[in-house]
């Protein structure tokens, strides 16, 4: 337990985190030709400047603003090289081919989100679902952040705040990706979920 939320309410983010990006990754698994497994999250909350501790170098921000039955916004981190593992079988090649080495480009920032917008399409109707509220997002903002850019990130959320909730996945894709990626929600917006979560 933290002071921001209490057992029971970690629960819930749990349990609707695990819904709604377990069925995310059905959807994940026809865009990559490949087995896709999400593990139940684990759960934490941290301060805004402990978001990229877990990452080396450049990550990948994807941040989903919702625009109908939910205000706010989340974002998902993903390691620079699971997005190119991704683009290469969302092009067709094995997770070792042309687009899983060098450098990053505009063609890994269009596949990634592409996957995102499918993934957290999926993620939204299962919110919809859940909340029995319908529930919509905008297309996803994808950014390359380097780990020392942190006042990028820092601009993505206008909230002063600076308590967030961590909820950690991991990703598997077949035999070529066992992952982690992180989901990162303001804590007033995990809150304002969990007040309409059903009791």
């Amino acid at each position: 337990m933290n002071k921001y939320m209490d057992d029971y309410q970690e629960g819930v983010i749990g349990e609707i985190a695990n819904i709604s990006m377990g069925n995310s990754a059905t959807t994940l698994s026809v865009m990559v030709n490949q087995k896709v497994d999400i593990t139940t999250p684990t759960i934490s909350v941290i301060n805004r400047s402990q978001a990229l501790d877990d990452y080396e170098k450049t990550c990948i921000f994807v941040q989903i603003h919702y625009v109908k039955g939910l205000e706010g916004n989340n974002v998902l981190i993903l390691k620079e090289e699971d997005v190119k593992i991704m683009t290469d079988l969302m092009m067709g090649g094995d997770g070792h081919g042309t687009f899983a080495t060098g450098d990053l480009s505009e063609m890994h920032i269009s596949a990634v989100s592409e996957a995102m917008n499918q993934m957290m399409g999926t993620a939204a109707t299962s919110l919809s679902t859940l909340l029995k509220r319908d529930v919509d997002i905008s297309t996803p903002q994808t950014n390359s952040i380097d780990v020392e850019s942190v006042k990028i990130f820092e601009k993505m959320f206008e909230e002063p705040e600076d308590a967030f909730v961590k909820i950690s996945f991991r990703l598997q894709i077949g035999e070529v990706m066992d992952s982690i990626m992180v989901q990162l929600y303001p804590i007033h917006f995990a809150v304002d979920m969990i007040n309409l979560f059903p009791k």
